[in-house]
């Protein structure tokens, strides 16, 4: 008998123990955090995905109320650099304000992430993460072929998405959940074609981009379009995905007499692109659309005699107290430096990250609720003032915008200088 009562207290003893390990779960050792850079690590994009996690409804395990947004982006691939520092924006909006007041409650805002590895082939896996992750909305992807392969995702989940960079229209064609803050291509390629009659006056321009690649091809067939309107003539080649030798394309450029070349590509093709012009000796302007616009190709430029430009969402100056911020920031995360490319050159795509953050929080407020249909239902109404200007959604959800920044890289000072602010007539 008193061996039985011995087994009953040793059994009591560890359910217990069990009890007291059972609560590791919850926002405390999620992924997210509120805007620590590190939960984007710079060789991933995860950070948050454990499912174990509390529902956003259910709070954390101090029993705050949780709100979760997804972040749909690559911390990986071709674009991991332009995603990483996409989600900086976003990870600094939620360090500058981590809370968001919902139907009456202070909800803490917790940002979940799936990397998408820059491929529309596992962007679809990605999109599902996030879906199973209990998320109210989703914020991203940079690169439009993973938007356009994930949304369905979406869709399907009644999940609505908050595009931030994703300038194909195939992105919300179709597609009732996908909403967007950016500018489209349509308009992009023809900023870029009368930029290039009005500057240059180019009268034939050589296009390059990645074959299969939804965003290259998309913006050299608007462009094309654009540049034929004006009476420009256009020689158009598409290279291999992995290509690392553009010399036969640098060269046909100049062969075929271009005035200008434009080269929509990712920073991973662009960089080299910019380094063999510039070991070239080459004269012809370089276009790039906003993934062009980066540090890493600054760098790759810096020093060299090549003549770039680039169209863009946001010029640094354009909100003096976020550029402080940020700058401040970065400069004393040394994971949120890295994941910026080593110095605090401010991004396009970070503005738009931070305000794409600010549009998630502005509909959860009117949704009054963390339901993602609620979300959705908020959002076609929404209008947000940020740092890149006025976000309102048209009847597709697609960005009312008619602006768009042209930058030149001052290769001696290594940054960004304003050419010219540009809309179409």
């Amino acid at each position: 008998m008193k061996k039985f009562f011995a087994m009953l207290l040793t059994l009591a003893l560890v359910l217990s123990l069990a009890a007291c390990g059972g609560g590791s779960g919850g926002s405390g050792d999620s992924g997210s955090g509120s805007g620590d850079s590190s939960q984007a690590p710079a060789d991933s994009g995860s950070g948050s995905g454990d499912s174990s996690q509390a529902p956003a409804d259910s709070g954390s395990s101090s029993g705050d109320k949780v709100v979760r947004i997804g972040v749909f982006e690559p911390a990986t691939g071709d674009s991991g650099a332009g995603g990483k520092q996409e989600m900086l924006g976003m990870q600094y909006g939620n360090k500058e304000t981590p809370t968001v007041e919902i139907g009456g409650e202070t909800y803490n805002v917790e940002l979940v992430y799936a990397d998408n590895a820059s491929s529309a082939d596992k962007a679809p896996t990605a999109a599902s993460q996030l879906v199973s992750q209990d998320v109210s909305l989703v914020l991203g992807t940079y690169g439009s072929s993973s938007a356009i392969a994930g949304g369905p995702i979406f869709g399907e989940a009644g999940l609505a998405a908050i595009g931030v960079t994703c300038t194909n229209p195939g992105v919300t064609a179709g597609n009732d959940y996908y909403f967007r803050i950016c500018f489209l291509d349509p308009f992009q390629g023809t900023v870029l074609a009368n930029f290039a009659s009005e500057k240059f006056s180019a009268k034939k321009a050589y296009l390059l981009g990645e074959l299969g690649n939804d965003y290259d091809q998309g913006l050299l067939n608007y462009f094309k379009q654009a540049f034929e309107t004006v009476g420009g003539q256009c020689v158009v080649d598409s290279f291999p995905t992995n290509t690392s030798d553009f010399s036969t394309y640098l060269n046909k450029a100049v062969a075929e007499g271009a005035d200008v070349i434009f080269c929509p590509v990712s920073i991973a093709y662009s960089t080299q692109i910019v380094k063999l012009a510039a070991s070239m000796g080459l004269e012809t302007p370089i276009l790039g659309s906003d993934t062009l616009d980066s540090n890493k190709v600054l760098d790759a430029a810096k020093g060299s005699g090549v003549k770039l430009y680039v169209s863009t969402f946001y010029q640094e100056g354009g909100s003096p107290d976020f550029d402080s911020g940020i700058k401040a920031w970065l400069n004393e995360d040394s994971t949120a430096m890295t994941n910026n490319g080593g110095d605090d050159t401010i991004a396009a795509v970070t503005a738009m990250g931070y305000d794409a953050y600010y549009v998630a929080l502005e509909a959860l407020k009117a949704a009054g609720s963390t339901d993602k249909a609620a979300v959705k239902a908020a959002l076609p109404a929404l209008t947000y003032t940020g740092v890149s200007g006025d976000i309102a959604f048209d009847a597709t959800g697609d960005a009312i915008r008619d602006t768009a920044y042209i930058k030149t890289a001052d290769n001696a000072a290594g940054a960004w200088t304003l050419e010219t602010v540009q809309t179409v007539k």
